[in-house]
């Protein structure tokens, strides 16, 4: 990885930090991007102490405001000349349903939505780097959204429940890597999905989680895989010059193995509506 440069999105902890890591010792350079600039600071200096490497370098971002995507994305175009792997990394789930600063719920609005606009902002910079990569975190979490996204109530303002709504929100991770992968073929940019396993970190703990947060905090370290353990999926798919990874674009990893993501998340048509209506609604808020 020694002259590349790798963006994490979400790396002030938990598997962004330690993704972010992983990479920073293989000769990346790494832009960590967090909310908090303090906790990103943070994560920074514990990144180039331990990788005893000097490549990692903070950026300020908060995917639930699209002001401050495009903001980051600007600072990073005029930084980088070149961006080898983006890491759409972050994500949350809280209990109780609230808004982005743009009026998005806010699962979707992050989980979602934020990548959507970051990636499609960063598009040309990794066409014109390739070979380049995008690796998206979703979660085996999407199968359990049986009945697909709810067009006519995307935003989860009729009926919301917080992991059904988390859910919903990682198949359209699939289904955004998915399309993605397909508009991108052909282009030298890779595009692939990682399901990381079920991880001990700070996830739900920040927010309004409700009993989400206390709960992985009193029981993850017993039930879950650490964080160094969950960031080998994403570190793989960036890292790896197998053919079977370096190669795959459209696939969907979980723990490192490629495998059919649900029959929903395969829907073509659904993709290309979710992509569709993403535009719509990035391009509605001024």
């Amino acid at each position: 990885m020694t002259g590349k440069v790798v963006l994490v999105t979400g790396a002030n902890a938990g598997i962004g930090r330690e993704t972010s890591l992983a990479l920073a010792r293989m000769g990346a350079t790494v832009v960590m991007a967090a909310r908090n600039p303090a906790k990103g600071a943070d994560a920074v200096a514990y990144v180039n102490h331990r990788s005893d490497s000097g490549r990692a370098v903070p950026g300020r971002l908060d995917l639930a405001s699209f002001a401050s995507i495009r903001s980051f994305a600007a600072w990073f175009l005029d930084e980088f000349d070149r961006l080898d792997v983006l890491i759409n990394n972050a994500g949350l789930i809280v209990d109780s349903r609230s808004e982005t600063e743009d009026g998005f719920e806010e699962m979707f609005g992050v989980n979602h939505l934020g990548h959507f606009l970051l990636t499609d902002l960063l598009r040309d910079r990794l066409v014109a780097s390739a070979p380049s990569r995008v690796v998206v975190v979703s979660s085996l979490a999407h199968r359990v959204a049986v009945r697909g996204l709810h067009r006519h109530d995307l935003q989860a303002e009729r009926r919301f429940h917080g992991f059904s709504t988390y859910a919903r929100s990682k198949l359209a991770n699939l289904l955004f890597a998915r399309e993605l992968a397909r508009q991108l073929d052909g282009t030298g940019v890779t595009v692939n999905a990682v399901h990381p396993g079920s991880v001990n970190s700070h996830f739900g703990g920040e927010g309004d989680s409700g009993l989400i947060g206390p709960l992985i905090s009193t029981f993850g370290r017993y039930l879950l895989i650490s964080p160094t353990k969950g960031a080998r999926a994403s570190v793989l798919m960036a890292s790896s010059s197998a053919p079977r990874i370096a190669t795959a674009t459209g696939g969907y990893f979980p723990k490192g193995h490629r495998r059919p993501p649900s029959r929903r998340a395969r829907n073509v048509a659904a993709g290309e509506w979710l992509w569709a209506e993403s535009r719509r609604l990035v391009e509605s808020v001024s």
